[in-house]
C-alpha cells in the first residue's frame, strides 16, 4: 500500500512495539504508522515511547475507533492522529503524507467529534485534579494565546479562529505555535485535549 507511493519511502517494518523502537533507531524514520493492539509491547506504549525522544518521529495511529480511550491516551502521548483500520489505502497514504508536512490528521471536526465523545461521558477518578492542573497550565498563556487556545478547544480552525478573534491568519498560526512551545504540547489536538480537561471547551470568558 505505501510501497507504490513514489514520494514515500518504507524503511522497515516492525512486529511489535519493542521493534519499534528498535527500528527507530536503526532508521530515524519521519513518520510511523502504528497499529493499536501487539505483542509484548503495545502500540499505545511505543507511541508514548517513542514521542518523548528528543528528535521524535511523528506516529499515526491505526485503530478501530470504537477503543475510544486507547485512542485519546494516544493523542495524550503526542500521536499526530489516528485513521480507522477499514480507511481506504489512498486515504492511508495521504495521512502519512499530512503527518510528515506538519499536519495532524485530525481535522477541527473530528477533534471535536472524538473528544466530545470520551469526555463525555461522567466524571472519572482524578478528573478533579486533571481539571486544576489543565487549568493552571493554561492560565500560564498570555490573554490571547488563552483566546487561541479555547478556540482550538472547541474544534475551530484557524481561519474560523481568525474571523471570530479579528486576528489574521498569520497571526493565529503564530499564537498556536507559541502555545504549543509554552505548554510544552506536541499538535493543536493536544491544546484541544487540555481545553477538555480544563473543563472550558464549552465555556465563555478567561481562564484562572
Amino acid at each position: 500500500m505505501l510501497g507504490g507511493a513514489p514520494d514515500l519511502e518504507i524503511v522497515a517494518e516492525g512486529g511489535d512495539g519493542a521493534e519499534a523502537e528498535e527500528l527507530a533507531d536503526l532508521h530515524h524514520p519521519d513518520v510511523v504508522l502504528m497499529d493499536i493492539r501487539m505483542n509484548t509491547v503495545d502500540g499505545l506504549t511505543a507511541t508514548e515511547r517513542l514521542r518523548a525522544r528528543p528528535q521524535p518521529p511523528e506516529v499515526v495511529v491505526l485503530t478501530t475507533f470504537h477503543a475510544d480511550e486507547q485512542v485519546l491516551r494516544a493523542l495524550r502521548a503526542g500521536a499526530a492522529g489516528f485513521v480507522l483500520k477499514d480507511t481506504p489505502p489512498a486515504q492511508i497514504v495521504e495521512a502519512v503524507r499530512r503527518v510528515a508536512a506538519g499536519d495532524p490528521v485530525l481535522s477541527p471536526r473530528v477533534t471535536r467529534q472524538l473528544i466530545g465523545h470520551v469526555t463525555g461521558r461522567g466524571a472519572a477518578p482524578g478528573e478533579s485534579e486533571r481539571r486544576r492542573t489543565a487549568r493552571a497550565r493554561l492560565a500560564e498563556l498570555g490573554q490571547r494565546e488563552r483566546e487561541v487556545a479555547l478556540a482550538v478547544g472547541r474544534g475551530r480552525s484557524n481561519a474560523e479562529i481568525a474571523a471570530a478573534l479579528y486576528m489574521s491568519l498569520p497571526t493565529v498560526k503564530t499564537h498556536v505555535s507559541r502555545i504549543l512551545a509554552r505548554l510544552a504540547l506536541n499538535n493543536r489536538v493536544q491544546i484541544a485535549l487540555l481545553v477538555h480537561d480544563a473543563g472550558l471547551a464549552d465555556a465563555d470568558g478567561d481562564v484562572g
